[in-house]
């Protein structure tokens, strides 16, 4: 097992921040953030407060684009911000709409410094009747290696910063309209009952969001404002393989809802399936479900469980879950397996998967079966896998077949 995680961010004193050109980009930055810049940039103190209320509104309110649209800003401040800062977001390098409404944007982050071309993520908009769930991504690659997933195949880059991770959502606003007063791009896919479009976020991209704990906790507290994008925290999903000893902090200081990507209901099968396990065993981390802060029967922790032929689908392993989850405030998802090109794995039967779910069901826990969304376009569960790395294997492959054709 590789679990070479990169360290906590707290171990860093301050963000690196985001470049475009020489100018930081204050999107995605929390009030503390955005105050030690305002600092920074010669804002008096006694007006600082106003100042920060006034720029907090325009940013993550009405998603201003340019400093010269805060009407309410001094003109000598906007004139100051333009040259010493932006409102940038990061580049997207591609969209793909899916036959079924879902979205996946390629994300070029902005440089964090001189020589630092940027990293690529993706995120995924899944649009549903009664919400808007936009799907994140924490890090760049990821380091668990879990066999099932294909983002596992691709190897961690780095951490992301907060304001990288709540950009994200910045630019699914932008492209979906989501913003009162402004204009929609062109393309937008926007709502028609008045409804707004991103209302759910789930941390199931890219990447573990507890081995980036830190920023996860600064960015949910950014989404969370009540004065800014205003997020509930129950609609905010924090997905983890298994990393113990943060599944507490998780609760006691973001309040989000919690889900736990299972996948086995033994030490063998999920030792090879999510190799975290050999360090976290399903006995710890059933225990850390247990005491999950604020968990209860409105606020059930969400177990994943990917089906996948032949491995983890027979009915012996849905009655052994039943006993294994007994006691503990939880719903069971079922993934029908989402393949990615090179995978060991089949999808389970329909015909299976529902007998899995009902022996669930009988048991007295919902057992819903996860409609695949985006699947055509590689934006399901576990098909997440940023367009750098993709470029980078299909150039290897272009030089290798041209030194090939070269020696014939």
């Amino acid at each position: 097992m590789t679990e070479a995680a990169l360290p906590d961010a707290e171990a860093s004193p301050a963000p690196i921040l985001p470049l475009a050109g020489d100018r930081p980009t204050f999107v995605g930055l929390s009030r503390e953030r955005l105050a030690a810049l305002l600092e920074q940039a010669g804002v008096p103190e006694k007006e600082r407060r106003m100042r920060l209320s006034q720029l907090w509104h325009w940013i993550y309110v009405r998603g201003a684009q340019e400093f010269g649209d805060m009407t309410n800003v001094a003109r000598q401040l906007q004139t100051h911000l333009v040259q010493h800062a932006t409102l940038a977001r990061p580049e997207i390098v591609r969209e793909q709409v899916s036959a079924d409404g879902t979205r996946k944007w390629v994300l070029r982050l902005p440089p964090r410094g001189v020589g630092d071309r940027g990293a690529e993520v993706e995120c995924v908009y899944i649009p549903e009747r009664d919400r808007g769930t936009l799907c994140v991504s924490s890090q760049v690659g990821c380091t668990l290696n879990c066999s099932f997933c294909h983002t596992g195949t691709q190897k961690l880059v780095r951490n992301l910063e907060a304001w990288e991770i709540v950009a994200q959502v910045m630019v699914a606003r932008d492209r979906l309209g989501d913003y009162p007063g402004r204009t929609p791009p062109e393309g937008a896919f926007v709502p028609k009952d008045g409804g707004r479009f991103v209302s759910n976020i789930v941390f199931m991209g890219m990447g573990e969001p507890l081995y980036n704990y830190a920023n996860v906790r600064e960015a949910i507290g950014v989404l969370t404002d009540p004065q800014g994008l205003q997020l509930s925290r129950r609609k905010i999903t924090v997905s983890t393989s298994g990393v113990v000893p943060d599944i507490a902090p998780l609760g006691a200081e973001t309040g989000a809802m919690l889900a736990i990507s299972l996948h086995a209901t033994n030490d063998a099968l999920r030792d090879e399936l999510v190799p975290i396990n050999r360090k976290y065993p399903i006995a710890d981390l059933l225990e850390a479900c247990r005491t999950y802060p604020g968990v209860s029967n409105a606020r059930r922790i969400t177990f994943e469980y990917v089906m996948l032929k032949g491995v983890n689908d027979s009915l012996s392993e849905a009655r052994a879950m039943v006993r294994m989850l007994r006691g503990i405030h939880a719903k069971i998802n079922l993934i029908p397996f989402n393949p990615w090109p090179g995978t060991q794995y089949e999808c389970s039967d329909w015909a299976q998967i529902e007998r899995f779910s009902e022996v669930i069901f009988d048991a007295g826990y919902a057992s819903p079966i996860r409609t695949p969304r985006g699947r055509d376009i590689l934006a399901a569960c576990g098909q997440l896998k940023s367009d750098t790395e993709k470029m980078r294997a299909r150039a290897r492959l272009m030089l290798e077949e041209q030194l090939a054709l070269g020696t014939d």
